[in-house]
């Protein structure tokens, strides 16, 4: 992947709904070519034809090009993963960015006290996961360039792949956004919990920001 250039790039989504509209339409705004692979063939026409994109099934999805997103429901991913025979290498050492949330009642992780889902999902797989996008939700991804109120906004990455964790930089970079990766896949699981808490916070009406005071109190 090493030397890509962006407009080289090409993407395979598995998923149709908010967030894999939200990415695919940002990444093919910026010169790659997507393909859109849903449960629904309808529904991947619909937004293949939106973007100027192409559409394909859940397994052209997976073995198109460069990087593949996954952007499904959590509740999902094990019966399409096991539609696509992941236990017989379908995406084995297939760079796979996770931007999904275990998310259920409560606002608690369906995952318990397991692995997180980017180690499961890498371990049923067999493919470089690199877990991203899954902090915030598609409204945010959808502007031309996301920021905070100090610039760009960050978009942490957990990999235990370099060259996997290089080409999602560079996605990340195509949004207007800035890459930090803050550890291996053993770390995504602490970034899941973070967004079950700042989804939690968002729904009931308060602004997470407010729990932080700036940088430079708290290295001072």
């Amino acid at each position: 992947m090493t030397g890509l250039r962006r407009r080289d790039m090409r993407i395979g989504i598995i998923g149709t709904g908010n967030m894999a509209s939200a990415l695919g339409s940002r990444w093919a705004a910026a010169g790659h070519q997507v393909l859109f692979g849903g449960r629904s063939a309808e529904r991947a026409g619909a937004l293949a034809g939106r973007t100027g994109q192409s559409a394909g099934t859940v397994r052209e999805a997976a073995a198109f090009g460069d990087a593949v997103l996954l952007a499904l429901p959590h509740d999902a991913v094990a019966g399409v993963l096991a539609g696509l025979g992941a236990a017989d290498g379908a995406l084995r050492g297939r760079l796979l960015v996770d931007c999904t949330n275990a998310v259920g009642p409560g606002f608690r992780l369906t995952t318990g006290t397991g692995p997180g889902a980017a180690r499961a999902i890498a371990e049923a797989t067999g493919a470089r996961v690199v877990k991203a996008f899954n902090h915030l939700p598609d409204s945010v991804w959808r502007r031309p360039a996301p920021c905070s109120p100090d610039g760009p906004l960050t978009v942490p990455l957990c990999g235990d792949d370099a060259s996997a964790l290089e080409t999602v930089g560079t996605l990340v970079r195509d949004l207007g956004c800035v890459p930090l990766t803050v550890g291996g896949l053993d770390r995504a699981a602490y970034l899941e919990a973070t967004t079950a808490f700042l989804i939690g916070l968002w729904h009931s009406g308060h602004d997470p920001r407010t729990l932080l005071p700036p940088f430079d109190v708290v290295t001072a």
